[in-house]
């Protein structure tokens, strides 16, 4: 044994007691280390696993806007609407006119144009009148004479100073006579052509100078003021018809101008073949409106000024069903079942469900359903399909003008 490892050896039991306090130094120093490893390990891994978690947080959020339909909404308001029944017709006058001769002659003096106003009455042409005039004189003449003939045997017959059958006799040929002039003042008075209604020259067939035959057409008279719209409605509109009720007009002749018409008369029968109820409708101001014109005409059946008004290309449909999407909480769509009101070309008024300020989705909801996430996009963006636009930033949801900020 050595000397220097004897362990009653005061020297050696000093140094190994120094070793050992090294030793226990040593450990306790790699102990604190790994402690403090382990615990930067563990904030490491907390920072990484809340960076890693606000990546998803990014990704979801981007996923979610993506995954998002963009559409383009609406903001229900209050406006004026009318159901009409619409028709189609070409204007006629029903006080027209085909002025003939009653008697053959020549066309002595012209009285009237083509587009003069004419009275009842007025006299339109004057015939060459000669033989007319000789007849009448000659008739007249005769019956001057029957007449003194009968005064005469009128005389006597009181005297009795002649039979029954000789006053009888002069008393007939007076009257006889008496109808012939009025068959020659007849005569005569056809040789002037007067106008039977009162009304516009709107045809003159004749010139001075023409022969013209008994029955030959010399003028065409009109009278505008009567001029009517025969509309045919289906039978089942009957009941929405009435007397005087407003029917707007408008005819292709004048662009943007409507005329104010009534309904002056519904036939009593449906035509059996068709099924159409025919609509006679009048004006009361017919304006530069011409017989022959094609018109199309709306008969107001109901109106009213302050309805909610809901666009028709906001509908979808399904069977014979029509419902609407309305923006709910979060940019999730409500399918909402209409109940309609009036109904005109453009808008419907929506009953009970929908409100003033509703929000619905008027492009871009095919394939919507109940829930779907949507988000609303500015009219020019190129998401909305083809033909599809989009609302102003007016109209985007608070929600979404939230996430966009």
């Amino acid at each position: 044994m050595q000397p220097g490892n004897d362990p009653d050896n005061p020297v050696s039991q000093k140094r190994d007691a120094s070793i050992h306090a090294i030793s226990r130094w040593r450990f306790s120093i790699h102990r604190v280390g790994c402690c403090l490893i382990i615990v930067c390990l563990s904030l490491v891994g907390t920072a990484c696993g809340k960076w890693g978690k606000g990546s998803k947080d990014v990704a979801g959020a981007k996923e979610e806007k993506d995954t998002a339909i963009p559409v383009e909404v609406v903001k229900l308001e209050r406006g004026a609407i009318e159901t009409v029944l619409e028709s189609s017709s070409a204007l006629e006058a029903e006080s027209e006119v085909k002025v003939p001769a009653r008697t053959a002659n020549r066309v002595k003096e012209l009285r009237v144009e083509e587009g003069d106003v004419v009275h009842a009455g007025d006299l339109l042409l004057q015939l060459e009148n000669d033989i007319q005039l000789i007849q009448v004189n000659k008739a007249k003449n005769q019956v001057d004479e029957a007449r003194e003939e009968f005064l005469r045997q009128q005389s006597l017959y009181q005297q009795q100073l002649v039979s029954d059958q000789v006053f009888d006799e002069a008393k007939f040929r007076l009257r006889q006579l008496e109808l012939n002039l009025e068959d020659m003042e007849r005569e005569l008075g056809y040789t002037e052509i007067r106008a039977p209604i009162s009304g516009t020259i709107t045809h003159r067939m004749v010139k001075v100078g023409d022969q013209i035959k008994v029955g030959q057409d010399l003028f065409n008279i009109i009278d505008f003021n009567s001029i009517v719209a025969r509309l045919y409605v289906p039978e089942k509109e009957l009941s929405r018809i009435h007397f005087d009720q407003q029917v707007r007009v408008e005819s292709t002749a004048f662009p943007g101008k409507t005329f104010e018409g009534y309904v002056m008369r519904i036939a009593p029968v449906v035509e059996s073949k068709s099924g159409m109820i025919k609509v006679t409708v009048g004006f009361r101001d017919v304006g530069p409106l011409l017989p022959g014109m094609y018109v199309d005409a709306d008969i107001i059946t109901s109106s009213k000024t302050d309805a909610l008004l809901l666009p028709k290309k906001a509908i979808v449909y399904d069977g014979e069903q029509r419902f609407v999407f309305r923006i709910g909480t979060e940019n999730k769509v409500e399918r909402v079942l209409l109940e309609v009101g009036l109904e005109d070309a453009d808008n419907l008024e929506p009953v009970a469900v929908l409100k003033e300020g509703d929000q619905v989705v008027i492009a871009g909801q095919t394939g919507l359903k109940d829930g779907s996430q949507v988000r609303v996009v500015d009219p020019s963006s190129p998401d909305l399909k083809p033909g599809e636009s989009a609302p102003s930033e007016e109209s985007t949801p608070a929600g979404d003008q939230a996430h966009n900020g």
